[in-house]
C-alpha cells in the first residue's frame, strides 16, 4: 500500500504564482479537473480522513472535501453554483472495480431536449439569480487561510450545444437551422456570464475554471470556424470578466484542439489549459509549443496511469516535471481526471513522486 513520502502543506499564494508563471516554484503543485466520488471515498476509507466528522452535519461534504484535498496535497478546493441543466442521457453498466452507483451515464448523441424553436421556447432555462451558492458561502467563511477556491463557471458552450440538441441534430442544424444554434449559444452566454458575476463576488475564489470539451482524437467536434462563431466568443467574454475581477481563467478541454489553440491563447486569452492525451499532444510537447505563454495543467496520460506499474509511473512523473517545471506554469495531475477506473495506488504514486521531486 502506498504511503506518502512527506507531508505537503497547502500554499495558495505559491500555487497562484505558479499558475501566473512567476518563476520555478519551490515544490510541485497539483491540479485535477475532477476526482471521481468513488476515488474520494476510497481515499477517505483507507486513510480514515473523516474521523471526527458527522454525516449529519449539513456541511459534511464541504468539510470532507477540505480534508481530502489537504491530505492529497492540493492547494485549493473547487466549488461553484448548484447549476443543473436538463439533457437527454443513456445509462450503461459500470465495470470498474470502484463501480459507479447506478451505472455510467452518457449523452444521447442522436437527440436532445431542444431540436426545434418550439422546444427552445419551452425549455426550463435556469434563473442564475436563484441558483444556490451555499457551498461557496460556507467556504468563503471556513476555508483554511492557506487554501483558495477555484470557481467552476461551467462554461459548457460546445458541450451544451451538443447536449441540448444532440450531436447529430447539432450537425444538421449547423447547415439547416443556424439561427436556432445562434439562439442557444446566446442563451448559454447569458447564463454563464451570470455564473461568473456571482463567482467573483467571493474573495476566496482566486481563479475561474471553464470546462468545454471541443475535440476528439484527430480534430474538433465541429469545424474550427463554427467554434469561432458559436463557442469561443463565449469563453472570451468569461475570460474578460474573470480578468477584470483580477482572476485567472483556466480552461479544461478534451480532444485535439490544435487548430484553435492560437485563438484560445491570443483572442480568448486563457491563462492555462487542462487535458492532454499522449496520442494527441503530450504535455511535454505543449510545453515547448506554448508553455511560455500559458500554464499547462496535468498531462500524466490516463491510459498510461491505468496500465503502468509503480516504477514506470514514477519515471514518467520525473521526466514530465524535468521538462515542465522550469519557469513555472505547470501543475502535476492526470491528463484528464481521476476516473473511478484508475487504480488508487497508481494515482497515489503519481502524487507521491511529485512530493519527492527536488528532494
Amino acid at each position: 500500500m502506498i504511503e506518502f513520502t512527506r507531508k505537503v502543506e497547502p500554499d495558495a499564494e505559491a500555487f497562484l504564482a505558479n499558475l501566473r508563471r512567476e518563476g520555478t516554484p519551490q515544490r510541485v503543485h497539483y491540479l485535477e479537473f475532477w476526482i471521481d466520488d468513488e476515488i474520494q471515498e476510497a481515499v477517505c476509507k483507507r486513510f480514515d480522513l473523516t474521523a471526527g466528522l458527522s454525516e449529519d452535519d449539513p456541511y459534511f461534504a464541504e468539510k470532507r472535501q477540505i480534508a481530502i484535498r489537504r491530505f492529497l496535497g492540493y492547494d485549493y478546493v473547487m466549488a461553484g453554483l448548484e447549476l443543473e441543466m436538463l439533457g437527454q442521457y443513456v445509462t450503461a453498466a459500470d465495470t470498474a472495480e470502484l463501480a459507479r452507483r447506478g451505472g455510467r451515464v452518457f449523452q444521447d448523441e442522436h437527440s436532445g431536449p431542444i431540436t426545434s424553436w418550439e422546444e427552445f421556447e419551452k425549455y426550463p432555462w435556469p434563473d442564475i439569480a436563484t441558483i444556490s451558492d451555499r457551498s461557496l458561502v460556507w467556504y468563503e467563511k471556513n476555508l483554511p487561510d492557506e487554501m483558495c477556491l477555484i470557481g467552476h463557471s461551467r462554461g459548457h458552450f460546445a458541450e451544451y450545444l451538443s447536449a441540448l440538441m444532440g450531436y447529430e441534430t447539432l450537425c444538421f442544424a449547423l447547415s439547416d437551422n443556424r439561427d436556432l444554434v445562434v439562439a442557444i449559444a446566446d442563451k448559454l452566454r447569458e447564463i454563464f456570464c451570470g455564473v461568473i458575476r456571482r463567482l467573483v463576488q467571493f474573495n476566496r475564489v482566486k481563479t475561474v475554471l471553464g470546462s468545454d470539451d471541443m475535440g476528439f482524437k484527430t480534430g474538433t467536434l465541429i469545424s474550427p470556424d463554427d467554434l469561432r462563431e458559436f463557442v469561443l466568443p463565449g469563453h472570451k467574454v468569461l475570460a474578460e470578466m474573470a480578468h477584470q475581477a483580477g482572476r485567472l481563467y483556466l480552461l479544461h478541454s478534451c480532444g485535439n484542439i490544435r487548430e484553435i489553440m492560437p485563438d484560445l491563447i491570443d483572442d480568448v486569452k486563457i491563462d492555462a489549459r487542462h487535458s492532454f492525451e499522449d496520442v494527441i499532444e503530450p504535455v511535454t510537447e505543449a510545453k515547448a509549443s506554448y508553455g511560455d505563454r500559458i500554464a499547462l495543467l496535468g498531462g500524466i496520460d490516463l491510459d498510461f496511469l491505468c496500465r503502468s506499474d509503480e516504477q514506470a509511473i514514477r519515471k514518467r512523473v520525473r521526466e514530465t516535471l524535468d521538462v515542465c517545471m522550469p519557469g513555472g506554469g505547470y501543475c502535476l495531475g492526470t491528463g484528464n481526471s481521476v476516473a473511478n477506473y484508475v487504480p488508487l495506488d497508481n494515482y497515489l504514486v503519481m502524487l507521491d513522486e511529485g512530493r519527492r521531486y527536488g528532494i
